[in-house]
């Protein structure tokens, strides 16, 4: 469910007309649903409510400030990767106990502002990180709670890029080895050992890969209560899917139904890491047409969104709707690539897309675009990046500036 609907054949944010946000802010345009996002976090906590379970928004989705700030407001706890992802966190005023960091090379510098900051644990992804992360926590005379990620080999049935629970993949620790290092982590003195992670993908439609990876771990976990490691929780990742074309993701609610079984008999306390499945379809990107090009064998609308804006497209092949903001009566439907303006044959965000007869300065919107859309993009070719706009009922709030070339050379010497 999302709130970018048509009222008298004109595009609306909730209760905002897209045009009156080009018109205002510009294009390209980032343009998002407060109560999308909202709503999408509040299904995945209810689905999970006779559980404790701790929500954190994965914030590599999208780190708008903004955002982040009414996930907080929410109760989100927050997924991390990296320092620069931890400094956004703290920014929402979330409580820093309902801050994971995951991610495979985390430097000590990250290491020491993550202890600095009381976030509420690590999770591991190899032996060597283990080791430097107590070495870190030695010299600042600390003790940190973590949990090391399980790489439990289930194909997420997924794109190969997003693929992560594979056992060639660099993500997490092979369960086939994993029961060593839990063991070899209880003798490390600066070393809390509470939980077990895994994460296997992103864009799963279906529960079965889940179903097979949390019966996998369900099993480890069992084993290690045998071995007398005590764990408090148990982080199943996020990776949920949502509809871009004609996929039929698995609601929250089929999706805990699913699992949940797997998980009881455990007094463990669960950690989801949902980023794609809250803001993904709670986001809209707005371009403009800049030219018609009607060439021998293809038609070409050459709008003012690239690559550098949207790159999944280029990057995974990704399909996102494009509609017309405005809807004309009796409009012959055309067939034409959505192209932008970047020199690479890959910029493109449709092909061969049926749209009725467009003319330049018309509107465009890409649907689906909340998620690793403004998170992903680049100033390649020197473009500043776009605008956003938080929508919140009729109200519409400037949440990032459009760059300026200014911008651009800034930090340049």
């Amino acid at each position: 469910m999302d709130y970018f609907n048509y009222k008298k054949k004109t595009l609306f944010a909730e209760d905002v007309d897209i045009n009156e946000l080009a018109s205002k802010y510009g294009t390209p345009l980032y343009v998002y649903s407060k109560r999308t996002f909202l709503e999408h976090f509040r299904k995945i906590k209810s689905a999970f409510s006779d559980m404790d379970a701790l929500i954190c928004y994965s914030i590599k989705a999208n780190s708008n400030g903004a955002i982040l700030k009414e996930m907080a407001k929410e109760g989100s706890g927050f997924d991390i990767v990296s320092g620069g992802e931890l400094y956004r966190a703290l920014r929402s005023g979330v409580d820093p106990k309902k801050i994971v960091y995951a991610g495979v090379g985390k430097t000590a510098e990250e290491i020491k502002y993550a202890i600095k900051s009381g976030i509420l644990m690590f999770n591991i992804e190899s032996q060597e990180e283990l080791h430097s992360i107590n070495n870190v926590a030695k010299s600042m005379k600390r003790k940190v709670d973590v949990a090391i990620r399980i790489n439990p080999d289930v194909d997420a049935l997924t794109h190969a890029y997003v693929n992560t629970g594979k056992k060639e993949s660099k993500f997490g620790i092979d369960i086939n080895l994993a029961m060593g290092i839990y063991k070899s982590a209880q003798k490390l003195k600066h070393i809390n050992i509470k939980g077990v992670d895994m994460h296997i993908g992103s864009q799963i439609t279906t529960p079965i890969p889940y179903l097979n990876a949390v019966g996998k771990m369900a099993q480890f976990v069992s084993q290690l209560l045998c071995q007398g490691v005590g764990i408090e929780y148990l982080n199943i990742g996020g990776g949920l899917g949502i509809i871009y074309n004609e996929e039929k993701p698995a609601t929250a609610d089929i999706f805990a139904k699913a699992i949940k079984p797997h998980l009881a008999g455990f007094n463990l306390k669960l950690i989801l890491e949902p980023g794609r499945f809250i803001i993904g379809n709670a986001g809209a990107l707005i371009t403009r047409i800049t030219y018609n090009k009607k060439g021998r064998l293809k038609n070409f609308l050459i709008v003012d969104a690239g690559m550098n804006d949207l790159i999944r497209p280029a990057l995974y092949s990704s399909y996102h709707k494009i509609i017309p903001v405005n809807i004309k009566n009796g409009s012959k439907l055309e067939v034409c690539d959505i192209v932008g303006p970047i020199c690479e044959s890959a910029d493109f965000l449709g092909k061969d897309r049926h749209l009725p007869q467009m003319d330049n300065g018309e509107l465009l919107c890409v649907r689906s675009a909340g998620a690793y859309g403004m998170a992903m993009a680049s100033n390649y070719n020197s473009r500043p990046r776009a605008a956003e706009v938080m929508v919140d009922g009729g109200r519409h709030y400037l949440i990032r500036e459009r760059e300026t070339y200014e911008d651009l050379v800034s930090r340049e010497k």
